[in-house]
């Protein structure tokens, strides 16, 4: 496989990254809007504090999607961001994921600009957990619930951990050990802003870099589309490689219609070699 063009938009040059759901559909899990994704809309943050139905049948969802997003590996467009960001040719990675696959493939400057999947927060006292210690006052308070549906690796899970599971109207939801306050998942719902901090250092690490990479992303949602426009203010390369267009494709300087796991490996087989004999 060649890319002539995706190589000399970024040959030479300190590169950015920015990656989306598209990024983990090869580790086998969907994005929401590919072929493949669950047939729901993930819940608004509006949702959550304001319904408890809405609240509980997430908890009950959540509670048998998480350890199949635990149990997710790296692909190998992963690893070769990781193998990159060894070789100097990758700067930093902005992750609208909240996978952890980046880190557990070895990345290093990932910011998870949406949060993890692995820890809960209380949205009254500001208490933290981690979601595998929530996971045991859950499983505790609903004995055998997991075991009622079907198993995990039949059930389709969307990229907040959250499955299709059928009736949750018995499922019993935990409340914050500290204050009795309501627990979240520490990640960035829809109608949700990120931190300001995390944005900050965001932008940071695209200001740093010579160029920016878009993986697996549509762009559709301004948290990452802004660093699109950043970078593109600022004259650098944007190259977008995603299977269909993107909210970006205007402001790219190339863009691949293809999957991240070949195309990074490319770049990963490729760039190291041009950097040393520059």
């Amino acid at each position: 496989m060649e890319s002539p063009e995706l190589i000399t938009a970024l040959r030479g040059r300190r590169v950015a990254v920015l990656t989306g759901a598209g990024m983990s559909t090869d580790s086998g899990i969907p994005d929401y809007r590919g072929p493949d994704s669950p047939p729901a809309n993930p819940m608004t943050i509006r949702q959550f504090t304001s319904d408890p139905v809405f609240r509980q049948r997430y908890w009950a969802r959540n509670h048998v999607g998480w350890r199949h997003m635990d149990e997710r590996r790296p692909n190998a467009g992963h690893r070769a961001l990781a193998a990159l960001e060894r070789a100097g040719v990758v700067t930093g990675l902005i992750t609208q994921n909240v996978d952890l696959l980046h880190t557990k493939a070895g990345s290093r400057a990932v910011i998870n600009l949406h949060g993890t999947y692995v820890h809960v927060v209380c949205l009254d006292c500001g208490h933290g957990m981690s979601r595998a210690a929530l996971d045991e006052l859950l499983e505790a308070a609903n004995p055998g619930f997991r075991e009622r549906v079907r198993g995990v690796d039949s059930i389709a899970v969307a990229p907040d951990a959250d499955a299709v599971v059928g009736d949750t109207s018995s499922f019993r939801i935990i409340d914050c050990p500290a204050c009795g306050g309501m627990l979240k998942p520490d990640i960035v719902y829809f109608g949700e802003s990120v931190p300001k901090s995390r944005v900050d250092e965001a932008y940071s690490m695209v200001d740093d870099a010579d160029a920016l990479l878009v993986a697996g992303s549509s762009l559709t949602v301004y948290s990452g589309y802004r660093f699109v426009r950043h970078a593109a203010a600022r004259g650098v390369p944007i190259a977008i490689v995603n299977r269909g267009r993107t909210r970006g494709d205007d402001l790219a300087t190339v863009t691949i219609d293809n999957g991240c796991s070949p195309m990074l490996a490319l770049l990963a087989d490729e760039l190291p070699a041009l950097a040393s004999s520059a």
